[in-house]
């Protein structure tokens, strides 16, 4: 099968690949790069680099390097239409089945034509002869206008355009092509020297390059599409930057100036068919916004009209073959070639270009469609944290909660999503103009955390003076809470933010556990507890692990009949706490316990009392840790640590059943293993009810 050049640039360049390889080795940020241990050979210095913005990769080690379909084809071992299948998965990007789909199209001999109608179609006060001299009215059943999907208002001028329609009777009528618009980079693209044009294949990237000379030659030609963009502020770098044009009056301007490509402009929906049979432009008296793919080709224009009452108001080209709008956003190609860092999504052209101009790098707009995942992913792999900027009006704010929605899947905790609306129903275009770009910069900075927006958003939604609203308002938190990766931490966060901005309070247990984490996270479970039991001595009064023995229903196992005779007294027990083999811990427990009748009641001096009674090299270490560890608490006000202590408790009787276990099976003996793996069953089902539980308590109201 012969997939087109232009499908696999495409996909090559649409691919997240960072998110590819970053599923075999850790990738790191390095500058504008990432960089890790190579997955092709070991190493243990990182050698390994990987460029998002061209997104190629490269070992200096082993000297090995691509881009995402050499790397799916040679380290999964997968075919080359294989790696091809994987990313058109990925990226959504189609690859054609006719095998002949690519982005040639037959050229042919231009029908002569007579010379006044390229003059008509050019020329908006250029009215048919016939019916200026006449005055005759403009309803004539026997010319059909076309319905184009825009529903373009036809003017007379439209509509006397369209009328004087030629027959291609003058054979002459290209005498002087080629025209002036066309540049010397157009003109390298075709050849002039070859009359017979029906003989060669064009290329519909360079019949773009060649319509959007055409274009911005318009631009220069007629003030009042000019006008439009410097009554915006737009200077004359900026119309080269992104070769701003405007498409004239008349329904055929393009086959006047392209008659050998006809087919080319209609396999890029710049010319369609009226249900009478003729053709005619999308694009009429609109200054033209030309879309570029990430290696800056023109694919695809949008049309804005410059007569506001004209609806649409903008119009893109139409997906062809080399141009797929859900996979395209404006301003990408110019934002790379500035080295953006940041980067903000915008809702139109205007604000992508104005941003650029103001030198604040980084803004894009989607397609006139919805910003999807992989284009998401692929900004947050360029930079860890996303703007989004909507208008303040409710289209523009549900716009933002579908960005949001569509976001949360490919928003890992290192990454963070922030949403700027500007004040007074400005957009960035306009907010520069009246407040300047360091204002702008200023906003930027400033924009909202993704938490304080779901907040802000679902809580003008619903009544939260009542039970019933707060309730709502969970359950829709819980819901794009869902939509997070697997194993995010944002979602327990976020679910308990929220839950306390509507008045709920937490549990001391997960107080307990966030202050002692904050204290030191890198303690061992072992010195955790100890220093749990050191703030809360009497928790040992009952003791821990015959509590979880029994609450798990481990001291009632429901062993087969045999399995029961076979087994000595001694397999059933509870735990026992030198049975964790743990000198220090085993050390505190025993001096607490012998001195539970005589502790003081102040916690300070109990605990200074426990360590004077300790061993001295646990007293030593024990003592560094306690004052920080007593003060942190106390700050927040934590009373009890119960379920913080049972929390642990049960962690090391899992890791020693899980080191028995191993022992057993080193060591067969098929009666004790029998029994320790169903008394691991108990406690890992027991410990899942804890855990839901306390989860029920900190997401519900």
């Amino acid at each position: 099968m012969s997939i087109p050049s232009h499908i696999l640039d495409q996909l090559n360049s649409q691919a997240d690949l960072i998110s590819i390889i970053g599923r075999y080795t850790t990738l790191k940020r390095a500058g504008t790069e990432y960089k890790g241990c190579c997955p092709f050979h070991g190493e243990k210095s990182p050698s390994f680099y990987v460029n998002p913005q061209k997104n190629i990769y490269h070992c200096f080690g082993c000297s090995v390097g691509g881009n995402a379909i050499s790397f799916l084809r040679d380290y999964e071992n997968l075919t080359f239409i294989e790696a091809v299948n994987e990313l058109s998965k990925q990226t959504g990007i189609e690859v054609p089945k006719d095998e002949q789909q690519n982005v040639s199209y037959q050229r042919n001999n231009p029908k002569p034509n007579h010379p006044s109608s390229q003059q008509t179609s050019s020329n908006p006060s250029s009215l048919h002869p016939t019916i200026e001299s006449t005055g005759q009215s403009l309803v004539d059943t026997s010319i059909n206008v076309p319905h184009s999907s825009d529903h373009h208002h036809v003017d007379n001028n439209h509509f006397n355009d369209y009328v004087s329609h030629t027959d291609y009777s003058d054979s002459n009528a290209y005498a002087d092509y080629p025209p002036a618009w066309m540049d010397d980079a157009s003109l390298a693209a075709i050849s002039l020297e070859d009359n017979n044009a029906g003989d060669q294949d064009g290329n519909l990237y360079d019949l773009l390059s060649q319509i959007q000379a055409f274009y911005q030659h318009n631009l220069k030609t007629h003030p009042h599409a000019k006008q439009y963009f410097t009554a915006r502020g737009i200077t004359e770098d900026t119309f080269e930057t992104f070769g701003l044009g405007y498409a004239p009056f008349g329904w055929q301007h393009l086959e006047h100036q392209f008659p050998q490509d006809i087919e080319g402009l209609k396999a890029l929906g710049l010319v369609r068919q009226s249900e009478s049979g003729r053709d005619y432009d999308l694009l009429r008296d609109r200054v033209i916004f030309p879309i570029r793919d990430n290696q800056g080709r023109t694919i695809g224009f949008g049309g804005r009209a410059l007569d506001d009452e004209v609806k649409p108001k903008y119009i893109n080209s139409s997906d062809s073959p080399v141009f797929h709008k859900q996979h395209v956003l404006y301003g990408y190609y110019e934002s790379r070639q500035q080295r953006a860092e940041r980067w903000l999504v915008v809702e139109g052209y205007m604000d992508v270009i104005a941003l650029y101009q103001a030198g604040i790098y980084g803004a894009v707009a989607s397609m006139g469609t919805a910003i999807n995942e992989s284009q998401i992913s692929r900004l947050l792999t360029l930079n860890p944290t996303l703007t989004l900027s909507f208008d303040g009006d409710s289209a523009g704010q549900k716009a933002a909660w579908r960005t949001l929605e569509v976001a949360l899947p490919v928003f890992s905790d290192d990454k963070e999503l922030r949403f700027l609306t500007l004040p007074n129903n400005h957009d960035p275009d306009t907010f520069i103009k009246t407040q300047g770009a360091a204002a702008m910069r200023e906003q930027i900075d400033q924009a909202m955390p993704l938490s304080q927006y779901i907040f802000a958003y679902l809580s003008e939604r619903f009544d939260l003076s009542l039970a019933e609203g707060k309730a709502k308002l969970m359950s829709q938190v819980r819901t794009l809470t869902n939509l997070l990766p697997k194993g995010s931490s944002f979602r327990y966060l976020l679910n308990n933010d929220i839950y306390q901005k509507l008045g709920g309070k937490r549990s001391q247990n997960s107080e307990a556990k966030d202050a002692l984490l904050d204290f030191d996270g890198d303690m061992t479970i072992s010195q955790q507890l100890q220093l749990c039991f050191l703030f809360q001595p009497r928790a040992l009064t009952e003791d821990p692990i015959t509590a979880i023995w029994q609450q798990a229903g481990i001291d009632n196992l429901n062993l087969p009949a045999h399995i029961k005779q076979k087994a000595s007294s001694d397999a059933f027990r509870a735990l026992a706490w030198e049975d964790l083999q743990d000198a220090a811990l085993l050390d505190i427990v025993t001096t607490i316990k012998r001195c539970l009748l005589y502790l003081p009641t102040d916690v300070n001096a109990a605990a200074h009392f426990i360590l004077s009674n300790l061993e001295p090299a646990n007293q030593s270490i024990l003592s560094r840790s306690w004052g920080g560890f007593y003060k942190t608490l106390t700050a927040r006000n934590i009373l009890s640590v119960d379920e913080l202590i049972e929390n642990l408790v049960s962690q090391l009787i899992e890791r020693h059943m899980k080191k028995e276990r191993q022992q057993l099976i080193n060591n067969p003996d098929h009666i004790k293993l029998a029994i320790l793996s169903m008394q691991a069953q108990y406690l890992s089902k027991w410990r899942r009810a804890q855990q839901a539980e306390q989860s029920a308590l900190m997401t519900g109201i």
